[in-house]
C-alpha cells in the first residue's frame, strides 16, 4: 500500500509525523560505539586461563579486567583450560570468548573451519620437548621407531613429535601414538606404560626434577609461541572489550617481567607445584613479545607445511591464506609501546 495515495494523510504536518517515526525507529536500531549497542554489550566476558599461559593466571589473580568492566557492569568469568585441545573446544562452543593456545594448534583449528582470531602473542616459550623415563636407552628421534608414544592430539606437544619424526624421516605411522592428555601423559610415562611422551610445561619440568625424565629431542624453534584467540563473532561485535583484555594482558606482562619472584609464586600456588618446578618453566619462557611479525608467522606456517604433509591438515588447504585469516593484527596494534624489558628468566 501506497500511504501517501491516501487523502487523509497528504498533508506537510502527517508528512512530518510519518518521517519522523521512521526516524526514531532508525535511531532505536543503531549501534554505539565501536560497533556495540548498549543494549546488546553482554553480562559476561569469559576467557580461559591455563598452566601453560602464566600471564592469565596473573591475570586471574590480580582481577585488574574485572574492576576495569565492572565499570561497565560486566562481569568476568575465569574457565580453566588443561590444553589447546581444550580452548579451542571450548572456543568452538562458545563456552569461552578468549582461548590460550599454541600458534601452529591454533591455525590447524581455523583449516578445519573453527571460527577464532588470533590476537596477541602471550609467550615465547619452550613448552614442548620429548621425553623418555630416567632408564631409557632411546637416545635419537629415530629410536622411536615402533614405540608407544603418548601426546595430547591438537596441541603443540603433538605438532611438535609430528615435526620431529618428520625431520627424522619418520611420521606417525612409525610409532603407536597413545592420545593422552598432557598429565596423564606424564603419569603414563612415569609408570612405564609408554616409551616416550611429547610433554607439556609444567608438567614437563615436574617430570625432569620429581621423577627424572629426560629430553629426548628438544628444539625451540618448533615450539610456534603462546597465542591468545578470540571468537570472531565476539571481536566482530565487541571489538571495544577485545581491547579491554589486551589492556589487561599487557598489564599481566609488564607485572610478570617486573616480579619474577612473585611470577613464580603464582604459578606455583596456581599449578601446584614446588617452586623447584615452578622456576624450570619460567626458565624457559619469554615474555618480551606480544605482537605477530615474520618470526613468528614463519614459525606458525613451518608447522602448517609439516602438517599438511602429514594429514593433519587436508591437502587442498592453503596454510598461507589460512595464516592469513586466522591471525588479526589490528587489537595488537593500538596498545602502546612498551619499553624493551628482560624476560622473566
Amino acid at each position: 500500500m501506497n500511504f501517501f495515495s491516501i487523502p487523509a494523510l497528504r498533508g506537510p504536518r502527517v508528512f512530518l509525523c510519518v518521517v519522523l517515526a521512521v526516524a526514531g525507529l532508525l535511531s532505536s536500531c543503531g549501534s554505539g560505539s565501536n560497533g556495540t549497542s548498549a543494549a546488546t554489550a553482554p553480562e559476561t566476558v569469559r576467557l580461559d586461563y591455563a598452566y601453560y599461559n602464566p600471564l592469565s593466571l596473573v591475570l586471574k589473580q590480580q582481577g585488574w579486567l574485572e574492576k576495569d568492566l565492572a565499570k561497565q557492569n560486566i562481569k568476568v568469568e575465569w574457565v580453566l583450560s588443561q590444553g589447546s585441545n581444550k580452548a579451542l573446544e571450548f572456543l568452538n562452543g562458545s563456552s569461552v570468548d578468549f582461548g590460550s593456545t599454541a600458534g601452529a594448534a591454533a591455525l590447524v583449528a581455523r583449516a578445519n573451519g573453527n571460527p577464532l582470531k588470533a590476537i596477541y602473542i602471550y609467550s615465547k616459550p619452550e613448552w614442548t620437548a620429548l621425553c623418555v623415563g630416567p632408564q631409557s636407552t632411546i637416545t635419537t628421534v629415530a629410536g622411536l621407531k615402533g614405540k608407544r608414544v603418548a601426546a595430547t592430539k591438537g596441541t603443540d606437544p603433538y605438532i611438535f613429535l609430528l615435526r620431529a619424526l618428520d625431520q627424522a624421516g619418520m611420521s606417525e605411522k612409525d610409532i603407536e601414538l597413545i592420545p593422552l592428555q598432557h598429565p596423564d601423559g606424564r603419569a603414563a610415562l612415569e609408570k612405564g606404560d609408554v616409551d616416550a611422551w611429547a610433554g607439556l610445561d609444567p608438567h614437563m619440568a615436574k617430570a625432569e626434577l620429581e621423577s627424572g625424565a629426560k629430553l629426548l629431542y628438544r628444539n625451540p624453534d618448533f615450539n610456534s609461541y603462546g597465542v591468545l584467540n578470540v571468537r570472531e563473532a565476539f571481536a566482530k561485535d565487541h571489538p571495544a572489550l577485545v581491547d579491554a583484555v589486551l589492556r589487561s594482558y599487557e598489564q599481566a606482562r609488564a607485572w610478570a617481567q617486573q616480579h619474577p619472584t612473585e611470577l613464580q609464586q603464582t604459578l606455583a600456588d596456581a599449578a601446584k607445584l614446588s617452586p623447584a618446578v615452578a622456576a624450570k618453566q619460567l626458565a624457559r619462557t619469554d615474555f618480551t613479545v606480544n605482537s605477530f611479525g615474520t618470526p613468528q608467522l614463519a614459525t606458525i606456517a613451518a608447522a602448517g607445511d609439516v602438517l599438511k604433509k602429514t594429514g593433519t591438515i587436508e591437502a587442498g588447504v592453503d596454510v598461507a591464506q589460512t595464516l592469513k585469516a586466522l591471525v588479526d593484527p589490528q587489537f595488537v596494534s593500538k596498545l602502546p609501546a612498551a619499553p624493551a624489558a628482560v624476560a622473566a628468566r
